[in-house]
């Protein structure tokens, strides 16, 4: 299986690049100070085709075959707007993955053609329902429940650290709730679509969060909130098993948000290491400095080849056991990768690192979720050993 991209992805590439540099990166350290959420830039995104990478033309989107790799398009728009903002590009990952990509994974007809073409368009924003205050990395510990009252499904609980919930455009979330018990005693959890604006729905204050600030995360409450029987997603009981499927997609889109931050590190580390003079010199002659920055272009070229690995692995439908491992691999190492680099970028830039007019600051910030979200990286070395065959708990 080759790795390397076509000249069609390439191009790709550099008109998200541009576009990055047009639309996000004059702007992003205002937005940053700000905690502003950019639509408009969401529905430039939308009219780019972001949104609609992975999804078939009748919804609107690109209609791409898996031979022209969809998936990897989509990581790689995640990469660029990443490598300038990372708010930007986690906006898009969650967008795609954790909005679009259950409802049209596991959706009917009818919800496929309702719910989905304001999304890929991008127009409007769905969110994925799964954390709660009691249930992060144990998901299957979920409190929220969802009963079936005549024919409709009444929620009642909360989630937190939900991305892309409560935005002005927020059209949807999908929350995993329980909706009976199995003959073993454990919880049946099946997977509700709750349209915004429903009554007993909050999306309550945003979040003060460490980094992404330009990202839109919110908690959520369910008190005695009433949808249509036909928002069940998929079938009942299968809620969690689509949510964990769900999930490997989003690590390596993490991934590829992971290369873009280091990726980002690198070019500034070496451009400010030959800029910045000192004792007679650029402090890029230095070995203490030019050694660092050597870890980073390897921790670059790395991470790159195990994103794009997992990535082609999606788009030729490689088997499931097979593109969990990889991308529990691809997700791990990117993301511990990324929180060094911007460790390294912060020591090299000296000073003016500690200061935030210099994006070195902001991406130490943004850094750290990265080992948190979509799986911690102590869950990712769990699912690693289990595919080793290892009986780890």
């Amino acid at each position: 299986m080759s790795f390397e991209l076509s000249r069609e992805h390439e191009e790709f590439r550099r008109s998200v690049r541009d576009f990055a540099e047009a639309e996000i990166a004059p702007h992003v350290a205002q937005w940053d100070r700000d905690h502003h959420f950019p639509v408009d830039v969401v529905h430039k995104m939308g009219a780019l085709g972001l949104f609609g990478l992975t999804a078939p033309e009748e919804y609107g989107g690109a209609g791409l075959a898996p031979e022209d790799g969809p998936f990897t398009s989509l990581c790689l728009a995640i990469e660029e707007l990443g490598r300038v903002d990372q708010s930007m590009g986690i906006t898009l990952e969650a967008g795609v993955g954790l909005g679009i990509n259950p409802i049209l994974t596991y959706g009917t007809d009818a919800q496929k053609e309702e719910f989905l073409p304001p999304l890929v368009a991008g127009e409007k924003l769905a969110g994925f329902g799964l954390t709660e205050p009691g249930a992060g990395s144990d998901a299957g510990a979920t409190k929220t429940k969802a009963e079936l009252v005549g024919d409709e499904w009444v929620v009642n609980g909360s989630k937190q650290f939900i991305t892309n919930s409560g935005s002005e455009i927020t059209s949807l979330v999908t929350v995993t709730a329980r909706t009976g018990t199995r003959d073993n005693g454990n919880a049946e959890i099946s997977t509700i679509i709750v349209p915004s604006g429903t009554p007993g729905f909050t999306a309550e204050k945003a979040y003060d969060k460490l980094g992404w600030h330009i990202s839109d995360t919110h908690p959520l409450s369910f008190e005695d909130a009433h949808v249509p029987a036909a928002n069940l997603l998929g079938e009942k009981g299968r809620g969690f098993a689509q949510f964990l499927a769900t999930l490997d997609d989003g690590r390596v889109a993490i991934a590829a948000l992971a290369v873009g931050l280091i990726q980002a590190c690198r070019d500034l580390c070496v451009e400010y290491a030959l800029e910045r003079q000192t004792m007679g010199g650029p402090i890029g002659r230095k070995q203490g400095v030019a050694f660092q920055i050597a870890d980073l272009d390897v921790m670059l070229q790395a991470g790159r080849l195990l994103t794009y690995k997992a990535a082609a692995m999606k788009d030729a439908g490689a088997p499931v056991k097979e593109f969990k491992q990889a991308a529990s691999i691809a997700k791990l190492y990117t993301s511990e990768s990324a929180v060094t680099a911007t460790r390294i970028a912060t020591q090299v830039f000296g000073g003016y690192g500690f200061m935030e007019e210099y994006p070195v600051a902001r991406f130490y910030r943004d850094a750290k979720i990265l080992e948190i979200g979509e799986g911690t990286s102590e869950v990712q070395r769990m699912l690693i050993a289990r595919g080793l065959g290892l009986p780890v708990k």
